[in-house]
C-alpha cells in the first residue's frame, strides 16, 4: 500500500515539474520573439544625440545601416578618415578644456593661434 502512495507521490512530482517546465519553456520563446521583433527592425529615425557623438555624421545624416556593402572603396576611406579626425579633435578639445579647468600649461600644438 505504501508502495502505491509513493509511486503516486512520484508521478505527482513529475507531473507538477513537466507544467513548471512547460511554462518556462514558453515565457522563454516569448521573451525571445518579443526580442527578436525588437532587434529586426533597423531605426529609421536617427537619435537626437547623433551630433554629439564625434563621428563626423553630424546632425543627423549618418548612412543607412549596410551602405556600406554597396559603397566604394574610396568614399569609405574618406568617411572613415573624416571620421577618425573628427573624433581626434573632441578629444583634444576635451584635453584642452580640462587643462585649462585645472591650471596646467598647455602644449605648443594645442594652442589655437588663429
Amino acid at each position: 500500500m505504501i508502495w502505491i502512495a509513493l509511486v503516486a507521490l512520484s508521478l505527482l512530482f513529475f507531473v507538477v515539474l513537466g507544467i513548471r517546465l512547460f511554462r518556462k519553456f514558453t515565457a522563454t520563446l516569448k521573451d525571445l520573439g518579443e526580442a527578436g521583433d525588437r532587434f529586426s527592425a533597423f531605426p529609421s529615425v536617427a537619435p537626437a544625440s547623433a551630433d554629439t557623438d564625434g563621428t563626423g555624421y553630424g546632425s543627423g545624416a549618418s548612412p543607412e545601416p549596410g551602405s556600406a556593402v554597396f559603397a566604394s572603396p574610396v568614399a569609405m576611406g574618406h568617411d572613415y578618415r573624416a571620421a577618425k579626425a573628427a573624433r581626434k579633435e573632441v578629444r583634444r578639445q576635451r584635453r584642452v578644456q580640462r587643462r585649462l579647468d585645472r591650471g596646467q600649461p598647455q602644449r605648443l600644438h594645442d594652442i589655437e593661434f588663429s
